[in-house]
């Protein structure tokens, strides 16, 4: 079948040498405090993640439960109410980032959304 010739190869771990310069010693395999970086930036990764299935996931169960509402105000408020949330939930995601961005852009500092502890390769 050709869908399992477009799937490339899955290997269950990277090497050492591939992984980012940032975690580890160059050189080595010991890990130095500047891994703090990579656990942040894996962290805030899976928060952003969470984030947008939270969102999608309340907008769906907020439109089912206005299509299931036949009519009734009490299950029609709870679904507006639903999507309201959800909606607001992702502006104010949104607005977070966009925050950060103005606050690069009058303070001039570029690096804002990065995590750097310095000493680092």
């Amino acid at each position: 079948m050709k869908l399992f010739q477009l799937i490339p190869p899955v290997y269950a771990q990277e090497e050492w040498s591939t992984q980012d310069s940032r975690c580890l010693m160059p050189g080595t395999d010991v890990a130095t405090i500047q891994g703090f970086e990579c656990l942040f930036y894996n962290i805030l990764q899976v928060i952003v993640m969470v984030a947008g299935l939270a969102f999608l996931f309340m907008f769906i169960s907020g439109g089912f439960q206005y299509l299931m509402s036949q009519g009734d105000g009490k299950k029609t408020a709870a679904a507006q109410s639903t999507l309201t949330m959800a909606v607001v939930g992702l502006v104010g995601i949104v607005a977070s980032f966009l925050i950060l961005k103005l606050i690069s852009t009058f303070t001039g500092v570029t690096n804002i959304t990065e995590f750097v502890i310095p000493g680092g390769p």
